[in-house]
């Protein structure tokens, strides 16, 4: 079903120690913010919202004077750093309440910001979530091509539902946002929370540039950490597949007790070191993986008892402005 109410729009964005790009994008930003507004796809009302993650450059102080020259430009800042994805969050439920659907996209200028048109233009032929999907990985080097696009087939291996090279650039309905306000777990991975959700949802694909400045906040060693939370905290197949191992051990063993026995009815054992080390280091070995894949799904199992908050919002640039105007009262 089509939409004929433009809707207000809020363009979220990430910033972690983003002193050196910022200044360059933030003008992209509002530039294609007005194209849209000019087009007649959003309404009047639509805002740019940076969050800062506990940045500990200028990034936040940047924020404060782009808001105060320009009123589309709005900002909040985290307590402290709390990582990507609960940066992210933390923008879309801020935002929740003030517009109709936000765009989240990171602020290096590596996505293709052009792609907010077709985006929109799917929101208003009635798609509630609609993904940025990169249509090549071209630019990227072998390696780091290699490695994104194993993360993207491991986590679909393991049962986690995510669109294939699809990162956090996508538009969402106010709908899905309140939808998504009931998932209340701390381990947060938003690619595979958002499929969850459900509703009408479809793709538009873009190509992805070269960072514009500042360095890249997702290495390989991020890019494992993140897998491991998107697996551990969306699905339990790694804990299936120790089960499943744990059998087909045991089956060998139950074969390896049988042989063991009819050798020493018929007289054929000869004391083995060798052997007796290698069995022994084997299993070790996968007691000690077992333990270690429970033991992380216990730990998220420890956080997510304590309930502890995914986000704390320590400075609004709507309260600065509140103050400012006191203090000229």
């Amino acid at each position: 079903m089509k939409r004929d109410k433009k809707p207000v729009l809020y363009i979220v964005i990430p910033c972690y120690n983003e002193e050196k790009v910022l200044p360059l994008t933030s003008g992209i930003f509002l530039k294609k913010l007005e194209e849209l507004e000019a087009a007649g796809k959003i309404a009047g009302g639509s805002r740019i919202l940076f969050v800062n993650d506990g940045s500990k450059d200028a990034t936040w102080e940047i924020i404060c004077g782009l808001a105060k020259s320009d009123s589309r430009f709005a900002g909040i800042a985290q307590s402290r750093n709390r990582g990507h994805q609960n940066a992210v969050l933390a923008g879309l439920m801020f935002a929740r309440e003030r517009c109709d659907i936000t765009i989240s996209i990171d602020c290096d200028g590596q996505d293709d910001i052009n792609a907010m048109d077709g985006m929109v233009d799917a929101y208003l032929d009635g798609c509630e979530v609609v993904y940025g999907v990169r249509s090549s990985r071209e630019t990227d080097r072998f390696f780091k091509r290699f490695t994104a696009e194993s993360f993207y087939r491991l986590l679909n291996s393991m049962g986690v539902e995510v669109v294939f090279n699809h990162a956090d650039y996508r538009l969402l309905s106010c709908r899905v946002l309140d939808e998504l306000a009931r998932f209340q777990e701390v381990n947060i991975f938003l690619r595979g929370m958002i499929p969850l959700v459900g509703f009408k949802s479809t793709s538009v694909y873009y190509a992805r540039h070269e960072r514009l400045a500042g360095e890249s906040h997702y290495p390989l060693k991020k890019m494992l950490a993140l897998a491991i939370d998107g697996i551990t905290s969306l699905s339990v197949k790694p804990i299936r597949m120790i089960t499943g191992f744990g059998l087909l051990v045991a089956m060998l063993s139950f074969l390896g007790v049988m042989w063991s026995v009819v050798q020493v009815f018929l007289g054929h054992t000869v004391p083995g070191w060798g052997s007796t080390v290698s069995i022994i280091c084997f299993l070790s070995g996968i007691q000690l993986l077992a333990l270690g894949i429970i033991g992380e799904y216990i730990g998220k199992i420890y956080l997510e008892t304590k309930r502890r908050p995914r986000y704390i919002i320590s400075e609004t640039t709507e309260n600065l402005k509140k103050m400012q105007g006191m203090d000229e009262k």
